[in-house]
């Protein structure tokens, strides 16, 4: 399975819920993330399949080590992202939403220096 921008999206939906909510199920994501149900379905199968997810016979969802470790770095991004964003006056709403967008797409090295620069910045984005 390919680690795309979706499976990372599902991955991360069903940490942040887990963090929420403590349970997680399908219908949680679909909620969250706003797709329909035999979308989710699909994806929570293939996940399974994958190894990235597991379903107990209640229908609890519950991340492998591989997929806490995809959902970790994905969230990671995310919140230090929209943090960052937020801190050069972006808006809030907007700034998450960009966030998910620049956090799929940016490679392990730009990330460690950006994050590098926001601790040495105390996070302004200035030097």
């Amino acid at each position: 399975m390919t680690i795309n921008e979706s499976v990372e999206d599902y991955l991360e939906a069903i940490l942040m819920l887990k963090r929420d909510k403590g349970m997680v199920r399908s219908i949680d994501v679909v909620r969250l993330l706003h797709y329909t149900k035999p979308s989710i379905s699909r994806a929570m199968s293939r996940l399974r399949e994958n190894g990235y997810v597991t379903m107990d016979k209640e229908g609890w969802l519950d991340l492998t080590p591989a997929g806490s470790a995809i959902a970790q770095r994905v969230y990671e991004r995310h919140c230090l992202l929209s943090e960052w964003l937020i801190s050069l006056g972006v808006p809030p709403e907007t700034a998450r939403a960009d966030a998910c967008r620049m956090e799929h797409d940016m490679s392990t090295e730009t990330f460690a220096c950006l994050r590098a620069h926001i601790a040495h910045s105390g996070g302004t984005g200035q030097t």
